[in-house]
């Protein structure tokens, strides 16, 4: 164990304020350059002591409950490896198991499964316009019923992808171009292509390039977004992007094409996400229970997607990069032409190649989980993670 190198990084942690003790991490944009330094350090930390076997649990019981209203399988599985590694048990709630099926609302919900809660992790990400409202009155609950002495103690809620952000994988995403490139110094300048591509399956939400343009653009990067017409993002990721890229001297475009967008790029981030339009349809059918009024919807987003089968990340548009070598990365799973199907997101032998890094990419998404539950509990974190390095107990064995 690099013992130096830890107690350097909890050193850093330590001289931070952040706003971060008794509150949610719902939106990084509305997070302060302060909190999203804590959290990366805190992350960095986490990751450092698992590789050193050292037990890192700061929690001696309570619970991390996650509501997936949506697919997960990375984001439930770091959710669930976060909650361990700081001695969290962890609960899965299924709304179709519960009240919420017969009608319980969300306020009463939220209270009565945060009695022993720590923290609650939510993935709303279908639902445009919707989505962060639905986390905004979870925790607004749990804030009232902490006040009116009903909770003994206020759970944190933590955003595992909305309709219009996805922290916990831009934070991900954001550690691996940290290592990759060797510091977040060094990310001011470089240029990455967050772009739509074709996926043969269904509309997929929009949060995670609006998280990309949104968080990038505060660490001076130049950022080039790309997609046909119709695939928007919401105006106030916009705007947010566009406030940052002035606040830190990057750049922020909307490109033409995804080749425009690639070239000369550092880092690629192909990835398919639903029209705009569409979604929003979807959504208003989705609350009024038209299950057949859904599925047309998704057949007009697949047949609009047809016409664009052109934007894949290929070898070709791989070679307008920077010394055709940037960086690809994804949230996965990704859609890999002759893999998983016959066209889509990205060449086989493009994504062969970079197949470990988006899986070491993927890896970092606990350890900033992790970080976001210390920095949301605990009042003085680098206080508790200097016990956990004095105590330095081995996690396997005694």
């Amino acid at each position: 164990m690099d013992k130096a190198k830890i107690e350097k990084l909890v050193d850093q942690l330590g001289d931070i304020r952040t706003g971060l003790y008794q509150k949610d991490f719902l939106l990084t944009w509305r997070q302060s350059d302060a909190d999203l330094k804590a959290v990366l350090l805190a992350a960095e930390i986490f990751e450092e002591l698992w590789r050193a076997g050292v037990d890192a649990r700061i929690f001696k019981g309570g619970l991390a409950i996650s509501n997936f209203r949506d697919k997960s399988t990375r984001t439930r599985f770091s959710f669930a490896s976060a909650s361990s590694l700081l001695g969290l048990s962890y609960v899965d709630f299924d709304e179709s198991k519960s009240q919420v099926a017969h009608g319980e609302t969300v306020r009463e919900t939220a209270n009565m499964i945060s009695f022993l809660t720590e923290v609650v992790g939510i993935r709303d990400d279908m639902f445009v316009g919707e989505g962060h409202e639905y986390m905004a009155e979870v925790a607004e609950s749990v804030e009232i019923g902490y006040k009116d002495g009903l909770l003994p103690q206020r759970p944190a809620v933590v955003n595992l992808q909305c309709d219009r952000d996805h922290p916990t994988q831009s934070v991900a995403d954001l550690l691996h171009l940290q290592k990759t490139f060797g510091g977040l110094d060094k990310l001011k300048g470089k240029k990455i292509a967050m772009t739509w591509a074709y996926s043969p399956a269904y509309a997929k939400p929009l949060s995670v390039p609006a998280a990309i343009i949104t968080l990038m653009t505060r660490y001076g990067m130049h950022v080039s977004l790309a997609h046909p017409e119709g695939y928007d993002l919401q105006k106030e990721c916009l705007d947010a992007a566009a406030k940052h890229a002035k606040a830190s001297g990057g750049k922020f475009e909307v490109a033409a094409s995804m080749e425009d967008a690639f070239k000369d790029a550092d880092i690629v981030y192909p990835k398919s996400w639903g029209s705009m339009e569409l979604m929003v349809q979807r959504t208003a059918a989705l609350r009024a229970n038209q299950a057949d009024r859904v599925k047309d919807i998704d057949k007009q987003g697949i047949a609009k997607s047809e016409k664009f089968k052109s934007w894949e990340c290929t070898e070709k548009t791989m070679s307008l990069t920077k010394a055709g070598k940037a960086l690809y990365m994804h949230c996965l799973p990704a859609d890999i032409t002759d893999v998983n199907c016959k066209a889509g997101e990205v060449a086989k032998t493009v994504f062969e190649r970079y197949r470990n890094p988006t899986y070491a990419e993927a890896e970092h998404k606990l350890y900033g989980m992790a970080a976001m539950i210390l920095l949301t509990r605990f009042e003085k974190p680098a206080e508790v993670l200097r016990t956990v390095l004095r105590n330095a107990v081995p996690r396997r064995g005694f």
